[in-house]
This record gives C-alpha cells, sequence and structure tokens, in this order.
C-alpha cells in the first residue's frame, strides 16, 4: 500500500466526483488533505469525511480563477500544516458545448478561465512551496478530449483547455525538474461525475458526425462509464514514490475508449 504519511496534499475541485475520490484516496494513504472548491458546504462534507476516517483534513473555500482568493488559500494550507507537498489541479468544468459561431465569447471566456488560468494560478501559487518542502508532485486533470479524441460534438473551448492542461504538464516537467517537482497529467475518458450534470449543450447536430462504433463504447467495461476511483488511484501512485522517476507522461484512464475514436 502506498503511503503518504507526513505529505500535504491539495485538490481543487474537491466536492465532487474526481477530486473528492482523489482526496479521499489520498487521505487514506495517509496524507494531510486540503479540500478545495467554491462550495463550501461540499469541501466541508468531504473534510469530515476523511477526518471521520482517522486521517487529517481542512476545507478551503477558494475561485482557482481568482489570483488573490487562490493565493490567500494555499497561503492557509502552508500556514496549517507548515508545509505542502502534492497538488492536484483538478478544478475544471465543461462548459457551453456549441457549434463555434454559437458560442459567445462569454462562454468560450469562462471555459478557459477556470480551466487554464485556474491550473495556471493554482501551480503559479504552490511552486514555490513545493520548492520549499524540497521538492514535490504536481497532477492536471486534463481529458480524452482534446488528446486522444476530438469526437464530442461542439467542445472546442472544452478541448483547448485540455490539450492546453496537457502542453503545460509537459513544458513545467522540464522547468520543475531541477527542483525535484514531477508533474504528469491525467486524460479520463467517461467517468461516473456530477460534471456532465453541469454541461450546456447547443447546436449538437450541426457538429455532430456519425461513426459506428463497435459494441461497447468503452471495450474494458462493455460500454460502462469509469468510476472516480479508477482516476483516484491513478494519482495517487503518481504523486507517491513509486512514480519517483515519471514526470512530463499523459495517463489516459478511459478503458480503451479513446482509441475507438
Amino acid at each position: 500500500m502506498i503511503d503518504l504519511k507526513d505529505k500535504v496534499a491539495l485538490v481543487t475541485g474537491a466536492g465532487s466526483g474526481i477530486g473528492k475520490a482523489t482526496a479521499l484516496a489520498l487521505g487514506r494513504a495517509g496524507a494531510k488533505i486540503a479540500v478545495l472548491s467554491r462550495t463550501a458546504e461540499e469541501v466541508e462534507a468531504v473534510a469530515q469525511a476523511i477526518t471521520a476516517s482517522g486521517g487529517v483534513a481542512m476545507a478551503v473555500d477558494a475561485d482557482v480563477t481568482d489570483d488573490g482568493a487562490t493565493g490567500a488559500a494555499i497561503g492557509q494550507i502552508v500556514q496549517r500544516y507548515g508545509r505542502l507537498d502534492i497538488v492536484v489541479a483538478n478544478a475544471g468544468i465543461n462548459g457551453v458545448w456549441a457549434p463555434i459561431e454559437d458560442l459567445t465569447p462569454a462562454e468560450w471566456d469562462q471555459t478557459i478561465a477556470v480551466n487554464l488560468r485556474g491550473t495556471y494560478l493554482t501551480i503559479h501559487h504552490a511552486v514555490p512551496h513545493l520548492q520549499a518542502a524540497g521538492g514535490g508532485a504536481i497532477v492536471i486533470v486534463s481529458s480524452i478530449n482534446g488528446t486522444r479524441t476530438f469526437t464530442t460534438p461542439g467542445a472546442s473551448a472544452y478541448s483547448v483547455t485540455k490539450a492546453g492542461q496537457m502542453a503545460l504538464a509537459q513544458q513545467l516537467a522540464l522547468e520543475l525538474a531541477p527542483r525535484r517537482i514531477r508533474v504528469n497529467a491525467i486524460c479520463p475518458g467517461a467517468i461516473e461525475s456530477e460534471i456532465d450534470d453541469n454541461t450546456e449543450r447547443r447546436g449538437m447536430e450541426k457538429t455532430e458526425i456519425k461513426v459506428e462504433f463497435p459494441d461497447g463504447d468503452i471495450p474494458l467495461t462493455a460500454g460502462e462509464k469509469g468510476k472516480a476511483g479508477d482516476v483516484a488511484d491513478a494519482i495517487v501512485f503518481l504523486v507517491s514514490d513509486a512514480a519517483r522517476h515519471i514526470t512530463g507522461s499523459p495517463l489516459w484512464i478511459d478503458g480503451g475508449q479513446g482509441l475507438l475514436r
């Protein structure tokens, strides 16, 4: 079993889905957890679940698109625990999926702000503390969209952000390597989570290209979506010493889904 005792981990977007599963898994591995989200009630519940299981956790309410709020939140975490070793940049939205001529500039900007600016700000404020701790690990939660597949109708803004996150992970893997900070990206496929509930889809018929897939869109599970825990377990590995020589690497967690597309 992976042991993260004495490590301090920040998970953004930790109120539900992959972020919640990751925070719980890191807590089970012994890390002290800071669960961060814009929704205070959700992260408080996750923090309580970790502590109820014998772990150590704190809830942090902040908007990752806000420079001041993100910096203050990370400062609060370091003040509480004295260090920062692990960052999981998971906060993100699907945003609006619509034909490019129907997608408004405001909708485009919102997706870019949360998924790209939020990832940048999280890492921007975290790196000095990771360096002060003697190194650490960053995992950016990207997607198969924009990195392996491009078949989701109208998901242009989303795909751009996910491709950008992949590029950021690989760029920073080199930049931060001399400081003993590893940076990797995970790229989930279809995962059971609440993110689809907040996705606005318009004009799908304008951009959808019909493709006939083999039986079972996800070959490994005969079409069933993956679990958030499948992603969380991979993240725990990537931030641990078991992955000490892995950096700048994408990891697709999609049951083979992306290979069909």
